[in-house]
């Protein structure tokens, strides 16, 4: 029987990195990309990587991160590039069958003074927060894509929203870093 094939994409950030560590005490073939060799904003070559690999399990943490500083900066690049690597995965992912996706979403997808504790249905129910509202909308974009591609291509994608993080790996620079790696 052969191993199953996770493709780890962002292994190399803090979320990807941890996930990498679980994965790897398992038994499955783990596939880690850099970023030379599977470059995620060209589509085509993603594709490409994706059939001749053939994985059974897609981990979606690579994206665009960064603090108040970063996204109130950066605007243009975070929604731009969050868009191409997420529209270029799930594509990707729509050419394999029995293919599993799982997108790494954000709690900043929640409105801005959205009750607590948290709910799921409070998704697009108030605004945003300004400071990165277009990485917020992104990602809202890929939630929303996973929800269609299960509906009208019965893929089997979800969504999980990993909240408060931070640990090894994260971005510790003064500007562009979340408050706590910054600190």
């Amino acid at each position: 029987m052969s191993k199953k094939k996770i493709l780890i994409l962002g292994s190399s950030g803090m979320v990807g990195s941890s996930i990498v560590r679980v994965v790897n005490k398992k038994k499955y073939q783990l596939l880690t990309p850099s970023r030379k060799e599977l470059n995620l904003f060209l589509g085509k070559k993603v594709i490409k990587y994706f059939l001749k690999k053939k994985p059974n399990i897609v981990i979606l943490a690579a994206a665009k991160v960064g603090g108040i500083y970063a996204n109130s900066n950066f605007p243009a690049d975070f929604i731009n590039e969050n868009l191409k690597i997420q529209n270029n995965i799930i594509e990707a992912c729509n050419q394999i069958k029995n293919i599993k996706l799982v997108f790494l979403g954000s709690s900043c997808i929640y409105p801005r003074n959205c009750k607590q504790p948290i709910k799921e249905e409070y998704l697009l129910s108030g605004s945003l927060e300004k400071t990165n509202e277009p990485y917020a909308i992104a990602k809202i974009a890929g939630i929303k894509m996973i929800q269609s591609y299960r509906s009208q291509y019965k893929k089997n994608y979800i969504a999980l929203m990993p909240t408060n993080i931070y640990g090894p790996n994260d971005n510790y620079d003064k500007k562009n870093s979340h408050v706590i790696a910054g600190l």
